[in-house]
Formats: C-alpha cells, sequence, structure tokens
C-alpha cells in the first residue's frame, strides 16, 4: 500500500511555535511559486498582456520588495521600511502600480529568473531573521502607523503581517498563472 502525506511541519529554532508554522506556509507558497515559475525565460518574464498591466516579474519583484517591507515594519519594529537595503531594489524599480497605458518596468528588462529568485530568497531570509526572534507575545503587539492622508490610523500585529504575507504571495502566485494562460493563449 502507498501512502501519501501532506503534513503541516513545525520548523525548529523559533522561540514561537506559532511564528514557526506561519514560516513554513510562506516556505510552503514559495515552493509552489517557484514550481510555478520553473523554465521562465526573460521574454516570459517581461511579457505583458497588454499596455498598464503587470508582468509576471513585476509581480515576483513585488512579492519581494512587499515582503522585505513588511517585515522591516511589522517583524522587526522599524519606523520606517528600507526594504532596497534588503533587495537591492527600490519601489520605483520594481514598477507596481503601473500607470494605464505603460510598459513594464524598465529596470526589470532582460532580467533573468535566477535574478529573482535571489530577490524572493533575500526578502525570506530578513522575514525568517525576524521570526524567529518573535515570542507569542510578540506576534499581539500592536503597531500603529502614522496617519494616512485620507486620516485613517493604522493598527496591526507581527501575527497578522506572518498571515498576510502568505496571503500576499498567494494572490500574486495566483496572478502569475493567470498571466502564463493570457501568454500561451494569445
Amino acid at each position: 500500500m502507498s501512502m501519501i502525506e501532506t503534513l503541516l511541519a513545525t520548523p525548529p529554532g523559533f522561540r514561537s511555535e506559532a511564528a514557526a508554522r506561519f514560516v513554513w506556509q510562506l516556505d510552503e507558497q514559495r515552493r509552489l511559486l517557484l514550481a510555478d515559475t520553473r523554465g521562465l525565460t526573460p521574454a516570459d518574464l517581461e511579457w505583458q498582456p497588454r499596455p498598464g498591466m503587470n508582468t509576471r516579474g513585476m509581480l515576483l519583484a513585488h512579492i519581494a520588495f512587499a515582503e522585505a517591507n513588511l517585515a522591516e515594519v511589522g517583524l522587526f519594529g522599524k519606523a520606517v521600511g528600507r526594504p532596497q537595503d534588503v533587495i537591492g531594489l527600490t519601489e520605483e524599480e520594481e514598477g507596481m502600480p503601473l500607470v494605464p497605458g505603460a510598459p513594464p518596468a524598465p529596470a526589470l528588462a532582460g532580467k533573468s529568473l535566477a535574478y529573482f529568485v535571489d530577490l524572493l530568497a533575500k526578502a525570506r531570509a530578513h522575514t525568517r531573521a525576524a521570526a524567529v526572534t518573535l515570542s507569542d507575545d510578540d506576534l499581539e503587539r500592536r503597531i500603529e502607523r502614522p496617519k494616512r492622508p485620507d486620516g485613517t490610523q493604522r493598527v496591526f500585529n507581527p501575527g497578522w503581517v506572518l498571515y498576510h504575507l502568505i496571503e500576499h504571495e498567494a494572490g500574486h502566485r495566483a496572478q502569475i498563472n493567470l498571466i502564463g494562460h493570457l501568454q500561451k493563449s494569445m
């Protein structure tokens, strides 16, 4: 008899079992993302369904940039995130959001899949470095951000940040896969 095991594992070395499980889930999403993008060429990564729409490369860069920024602010507790210091790419170079009718982000032109995988790895290492230090109490710590231009106040905690990183990557993974389907159909 053969058996297929599908188990959520708790990685060792974390102060919080909950934080460890969040990181396991992040790593599982990343494994799936990398499997879905395996073999993409620079041309595939730059392909745009039409001007003003994201490319797969832009989405990969955005996942890395957003993860590094959220780790900076939401896990390390910095007042201002500097994701460019983590992954070596600025928000402007990432290219999102594009204005209607715009071409793909020029800073990402001709980049190989290995380039994007490296951005993602740098962001994840940064997230992991923060997450291993968090206690269960730290996951509940309220973080209040400066008021937004519309006057609203943003409050979150590191537990939510880890959850949001999972949903963020999963959502953009779906977009990346949709772009691939569109490319094949055109």
